[in-house]
Parts: C-alpha cells; structure tokens; sequence
C-alpha cells in the first residue's frame, strides 16, 4: 500500500497540471525541470523496490526460505538508502523547489509585460487559471495591464491572489505532505528489515514455528 502511495503521488505530481504547465514554461537554464522529472523517476523507483521487497517477504515466509528472506531485505535497505538522501536535500535546499518554480512564472509574467507576444500571453493566462490567481501584488496596489489581459475576470475585480504567494503556499503543503510520505516509508523500511533479518536468522537456525523433515527418537 505505501509502494502504492508513493507511485500515486508521484504520478500526480508528473502529470498534475500545475507541475505541468510550469515544467513546459520553464528554461533549460532553470532548474526546475530537471527537479521534477527526477523527482518522479525517483518515486516510482522507490515504490517499486517497496513493493518488490513486500512480495518477496511474503513468499520467503510462506516457503521459508532464507534466499527470498536476504533478497527482501536487500530491496528494504536499497530503499532506505535511496530515503535518507532524498530527506537530507529536502533539508538543505529547502526553497530550491519554490524558488525555481517562482522564477519560471517570473520570467513569464515580465516577458509578457515587455511585449505583447501572444504565446506568452496564453502560457501566462494558463497558469493564472489553473493556480486560480492574478499577476503580483505591486508595492502600489495597482493593476497593470498585463493582469487585464491575462487574469481571468473574477480574478480581476475581487482583486485575486498574488501569483508568486500563491504557488509558495501550494507547493509548500504539497512537498510537506511528500516528506510525511517519505518519512512514514523510511519507518516501514526500517522495520521490514528488522523483519526480514529476524525472519532470516529464524530460518537458519531452524526455530521456525513448522519444521520439515522428520523427527529421530534416541
């Protein structure tokens, strides 16, 4: 279920359609686009493993075998390694995934403003309807043009969300809720090879509950 999860989320956030209009906006020079395909490779990788290590934990207890037990624990602890570094740059570059998000709307947002491109122009309305936004705020409180033309009209007059804050608040709940995942995965992977060692150790030394063969009297 947790493998399952993860390649859910991960789909999600591969296809979703904010993730997506920013990747297609983005610059080859941003980072952004490169975060994002690896961000995906990584969790269907991670989620195959967990389900990997799940089916074989399963068949080495029902067959008892020490193999298939050292094979599970194996994919327990490919996924824990794969956990921690994933974690830790979390940590330090906290605002790397914000930041290069909010620079693509930037770039688009002044592009349009310097012309009158209409590529931009619809690239930039799209983003407005989909994070259900309007432009930035100006220290001045004025509307420019540029939010005339692109935002949609409700958006316009109720005087609608700054885009930047906007997309700082989505992705902020939306990686929050990826590193509980990932948090709840690194305790299940830990515990499973607890298991599956214990498991392990069981069977080779025969203290398993079923014994095959045949007892000797002497």
């Amino acid at each position: 279920l947790l493998g399952l999860s993860i390649a859910t989320l991960s789909t999600v956030t591969q296809y979703g359609l904010r993730f997506t209009l920013i990747s297609n906006v983005s610059l080859d020079s941003n980072s952004y686009r490169v975060i994002h395909h690896t961000a995906f490779y990584f969790g269907i990788c991670l989620s195959m493993t967990l389900i990997l290590a799940a089916l074989l934990s399963s068949a080495a207890t029902v067959r008892e075998s020490q193999c298939l037990t050292a094979m599970g624990f194996f994919c327990f602890a490919l996924a824990f390694c794969g956990l921690i570094p994933a974690v830790c740059w979390r940590y330090t570059h906290s605002t790397e995934v914000e930041d290069s998000m909010m620079d693509v709307y930037d770039f688009v947002y002044e592009e349009v403003r310097r012309n009158t491109s209409s590529f931009r122009r619809h690239e930039l309305t799209a983003i407005h309807e989909a994070f259900l936004c309007c432009g930035k705020r100006s220290p001045f409180g004025d509307t420019t043009s540029v939010e005339h033309k692109t935002c949609p009209p409700s958006q316009v007059h109720d005087e609608g969300q700054d885009c930047l804050q906007e997309i700082q608040d989505f992705l902020k709940k939306h990686m929050d809720f990826v590193f509980s995942l990932l948090g709840i995965a690194i305790g299940f992977t830990v515990y499973g090879m607890i298991l599956t060692s214990f498991l392990c150790f069981s069977i080779h030394f025969s203290s398993n509950l079923y014994r095959k063969g045949k007892y000797i009297l002497r």
